[in-house]
C-alpha cells in the first residue's frame, strides 16, 4: 500500500466518523448541537437536513462505485464544513472554528488523495486543444 493510499483511507476514514457522529448529534438533537445551531442563528430544523444529509455522505464517500455520487457528497462535505466555519467566524467564535476548519481540510486531502478508481472523470484540470 502506497503512502498515498494510507493517508487517502486515514483521512477519509476520520472524515467518516466526524459524518457519523455528527449526524447522531444532529438526529437525535442532542443538546450541544442543538445550542451551537441557535447561537449561529440558525433555526433547530436545519438538525434534521444537515444530519441527514451527514448521514448520507458516510456510505457515499466509503463504498465502492457511484463517483458522481462521490462527487456530490465531497462538494456537500466542503459546503457544510466551511459554511460551518464562517458562521463560527462571523459569530467571532475563533476557537470554535477549529474542528470545522480541520474536517474541511479532512474532506479536501480525502476528496484529493482518492485513488483513480474513485474518481469521476479527469483528475486535475483538463486540457483543452484549438
Amino acid at each position: 500500500m502506497t503512502a498515498r493510499t494510507l493517508s487517502y483511507w486515514a483521512a477519509t476514514g476520520l472524515l467518516a466518523a466526524e459524518l457519523l457522529a455528527g449526524a447522531g448529534l444532529d438526529l437525535t438533537r442532542q443538546p450541544m448541537a442543538a445550542s451551537v445551531i441557535a447561537h449561529l442563528g440558525y433555526p433547530a430544523y436545519l438538525l434534521t437536513i444537515v444530519g441527514v444529509w451527514k448521514l448520507l455522505a458516510v456510505p457515499a464517500i466509503l463504498a465502492p462505485g457511484f463517483l458522481r455520487l462521490k462527487e456530490w457528497a465531497y462538494a456537500g462535505i466542503f459546503f457544510e464544513m466551511s459554511g460551518a466555519v464562517v458562521s463560527h467566524a462571523v459569530c467571532g467564535d475563533n476557537k470554535a472554528m477549529i474542528a470545522p476548519l480541520i474536517f474541511t481540510v479532512l474532506g479536501l486531502a480525502s476528496w484529493w488523495l482518492r485513488p483513480e478508481s474513485r474518481v469521476c472523470g479527469v483528475r486535475g484540470l483538463a486540457k483543452v486543444e484549438a
